[in-house]
């Protein structure tokens, strides 16, 4: 069963690049006693992905911020060297952290897991945006698979207030 507004988000690990160094972070760790912009892509460097999702939080990021929003992160299927590519590609600097779930756990444990195999691109995470406040969830948007409708940074600016 997928999460829902109200339910706290499942621990799992998660890696990023810092310093050019592998980071291992668990999900607890990271949201607790924040609030947190999270969306999820179905793969880096997929043309929806990288020419409509990820650009637009990076082009509202300071807005976003300035809301009360202490991190914005981004997470996909692929492994954390691709992510930190897809980041560095993307220049997304320091406006957003962007995650990796290597092998689909987080996707598995939040209930957001999208078999992609139809596509050649295997067991992937749905496309989403949430509002996380200390590790819970306050307002979350999933679109339909293929869809890219209601998970934007547009949509996430107006569930800030």
């Amino acid at each position: 069963m997928a999460i829902q507004v109200g339910d706290k988000v499942p621990n799992a690990t998660l890696r990023h690049v810092a310093a050019g160094r592998d980071r291992e972070v668990s999900t607890d760790e990271l949201f607790r006693g924040k609030r947190v912009v999270l969306f999820a892509v179905p793969g880096a460097f997929t043309p929806t992905c990288s020419d409509r999702h990820l650009p637009a939080f990076v082009e509202q990021a300071d807005e976003i911020k300035a809301k009360g929003i202490d991190l914005i992160a981004c997470v996909a299927v692929n492994d954390h060297f691709v992510m930190d590519a897809w980041g560095k590609d993307r220049e997304v600097g320091d406006k957003i952290l962007m995650l990796a779930d290597g092998n689909g756990d987080f996707a598995r444990a939040t209930g957001m897991v999208a078999d992609s195999s139809r596509f050649g691109l295997g067991v992937r995470s749905r496309r989403y945006s949430a509002l996380l406040e200390d590790g819970v969830v306050k307002a979350l948007h999933v679109d339909e698979p293929g869809r890219f409708e209601v998970s934007g940074a547009e949509t996430i600016l107006k569930d800030l207030v």
